[in-house]
């Protein structure tokens, strides 16, 4: 006579959830394959600080009294701190034109945490603001004449300062993104405040020649301190008297870059939305 073994059911297998962190760095391969997809975004965007970085360089060259600098080394920090907040404007253009075509709406529809969706970004931008630096470099020495620091500490300034002043401009321009009312209007909302900036903040205009006034209001976004920043890696002592502090001040430059990354982040959770204004 047979007997019939009646098992339990089986329990099913609960699907582990990815962490945040890994699904941002998978989210960062996908930001960065469909941003080299876009081959007229790419040469845009890495030929425009070059070509600036060249008329520039070209036409005010002349030398720094007292300092041993030329002007041209000069632009050549200012652009580096310019091209590491290139994220504030892309991504809050981008993000304005995901949000208005639904892309943002159907990428809600699935398990990907907003967090998730930030460390993509902001890594995707760190790898792109870091291809920018080293071409800027390139041309900075080959043409130029600018040395680059053969000390690891100032290394570890530059690498600081890049990395706090990326994520910092990154979540900034997510939270700006919020601001156009449309994908039509992004490009004028968040492009005018950006060039603003650069010419408040030292990259165009030693910061020195500035009035104090214009300086103040540039104390208090990051383009400034970034700027700030990389002249005292590539400038070194010798440019510290152009300073309007006749110092770097890298104490403060942390602080206030810490500060930005702090409440970019704050900013980004109480304004970021996944849907357009229309949707609701």
């Amino acid at each position: 006579m047979s007997e019939t073994v009646i098992r339990a059911p089986a329990t099913p297998l609960r699907a582990s959830q990815p962490s945040a962190i890994r699904l941002g760095l998978s989210r960062a391969a996908i930001e960065t394959r469909m941003f080299f997809r876009e081959k007229d975004a790419v040469i845009f965007t890495f030929s425009f600080p070059i070509i600036l970085l060249v008329i520039f360089g070209s036409i005010f060259a002349d030398d720094l009294e007292g300092t041993g600098l030329n002007v041209s080394q000069l632009y050549v920090a200012g652009l580096i701190g310019s091209a590491a907040m290139t994220g504030f404007q892309n991504l809050g253009i981008n993000i304005a034109g995901d949000r208005d075509d639904g892309t943002l709406k159907r990428l809600r529809g699935t398990p990907l945490p907003a967090g998730s969706y930030f460390i993509g970004k902001a890594l995707n931008t760190l790898f792109i603001s870091f291809v920018q630096v080293v071409i800027l470099l390139t041309i900075g020495v080959t043409m130029f004449g600018l040395e680059l620091p053969s000390e690891a500490a100032r290394w570890a300034t530059f690498v600081w300062v890049f990395v706090l002043g990326v994520f910092g401009s990154s979540l900034l321009g997510i939270a700006a993104s919020s601001l156009p009312r449309s994908a039509k209007s992004a490009s004028a909302v968040i492009a005018m405040p950006f060039v603003v900036l650069q010419f408040i903040s030292g990259v165009f205009i030693p910061i020195g020649r500035l009035p104090s006034w214009l300086v103040d209001i540039a104390s208090v976004f990051p383009l400034k301190w970034m700027c700030q920043g990389f002249r005292s890696v590539f400038l070194g002592d010798a440019g510290a008297t152009l300073e309007v502090a006749k110092s770097y001040e890298l104490d403060r430059v942390a602080l206030v870059l810490g500060a930005w990354v702090i409440g970019g982040l704050v900013l980004c959770l109480m304004t970021f939305r996944w849907k357009s204004r229309r949707d609701g």
